[in-house]
């Protein structure tokens, strides 16, 4: 009797402790927060006026990404696994069909500006096709960032044309 006292006793505190783990930054899942909404400014482009000149005889190189950027972000989450962590984005596109979907980075060679790492969700997006209802234009993505990638990283943060997504790290 009083050795099943003594393990009970000994099982609960131990199980207690636990919700002081889950919460700690010993726990690897605990490595970034949630994600949080971020106002996106909007600018003001005259549609009417090219932002680029381009020759008649200039053509599109083989290396320049036709995507354009993802309407709105719904969900931002980072899973840590072993040698790194995976940005996980869900968004929602324009319309229905979009392909070949890039987190392109606004940072030069995805350096952190002030602790921020930002990238844009891009789609190439197909003309004619229709709107549709949201969860047939929802876009999931994912990218393997290195440890040593996010060295000085505090904040992760993804841009679509309507908001913006970051999440912090703890």
């Amino acid at each position: 009797m009083r050795r099943t006292l003594g393990i009970l006793l000994v099982s609960s505190i131990a199980l207690t402790s636990c919700g002081r783990v889950a919460e700690s930054r010993l726990n690897p899942f605990n490595w970034f927060g949630r994600a949080e909404k971020v106002d996106v400014p909007q600018e003001k482009v005259n549609p009417l006026i090219p932002q680029k000149r381009q020759s008649i005889f200039e053509r599109r190189g083989a290396d320049e990404y036709p995507g354009t950027v993802v309407l709105t972000i719904n969900d931002v989450k980072i899973e840590r696994v072993s040698g790194g962590a995976i940005i996980r984005v869900l968004g929602t596109a324009q319309t229905q069909g979009a392909f070949e979907t890039r987190l392109t980075p606004e940072n030069d060679e995805e350096l952190p500006v002030d602790g921020v790492l930002t990238y844009r969700l891009e789609a190439i997006q197909p003309t004619g096709f229709r709107q549709g209802p949201e969860r047939s234009r929802e876009i999931n993505i994912a990218r393997f960032r290195t440890t040593q990638d996010l060295n000085g990283v505090r904040t992760i943060r993804i841009v679509g044309q309507n908001n913006a997504m970051q999440v912090r790290r703890r």
